[in-house]
């Protein structure tokens, strides 16, 4: 079921590619292991759940702040050993997922937590709104509540008024200022 409020950020392409060709973590330079799934995952690409006893899958370091973030949270996460289509990002959330207990951590920019929820009914959109809806919040990382691992990030489709003005504020030419008076 799409969502038009917030948008599902999986893991990057280049990522999965690259942990596939080099079986490395990216930015660590870790080795990264492949073995048939003993759990569920999901894989931080498609965001499926991994066929257990049947799938392959890479396990490998990964840093959901980088990029966004300048300090580092690095853990483990998986994805498919053989190449799969990534989550669009305006697909809602996925229906994977929902059977399994989840942590919500709600952060402002500068990787500062604003809030923790949990989610155990598989009802997410009531809380991801409920978070998105606070003016400090900026995204929301989705962990599985058991392992503790990440699993993918959510955003908001459109920048709220507050980010808008900023935003046009930044694009605006320089204005010299000029005192006036005697």
């Amino acid at each position: 079921m799409a969502h038009s409020s917030f948008r599902v950020i999986a893991l990057p392409t280049t990522v999965a590619q690259l942990v596939r060709e080099t079986m490395r973590s990216p930015g660590y330079g870790h080795p990264a292991s492949d073995d048939v799934a003993q759990g569920y995952g999901p894989c931080r690409h498609c965001l499926r759940a991994f066929a257990v006893g049947r799938e392959h899958r890479i396990l490998f370091t990964y840093d959901p702040f980088s990029g966004n973030e300048t300090l580092p949270l690095p853990g483990p996460v998986f994805v498919h050993s053989d190449v799969c289509a990534r989550y669009p990002e305006e697909a809602g959330f996925p229906d994977d997922l929902r059977a399994h207990a989840l942590t919500l951590n709600a952060y402002a920019r500068g990787r500062k937590l604003i809030e923790q929820a949990y989610v155990t009914n598989g009802a997410v959109e009531e809380m991801v709104e409920r978070l998105l809806a606070r003016t400090d919040v900026d995204y929301i990382h989705v962990r599985d509540t058991g392992a503790g691992c990440y699993d993918f990030r959510i955003e908001r489709t459109a920048l709220r008024p507050s980010q808008s003005a900023l935003v046009t504020a930044r694009n605006l030419p320089d204005v010299q200022r000029q005192d006036v008076g005697p």
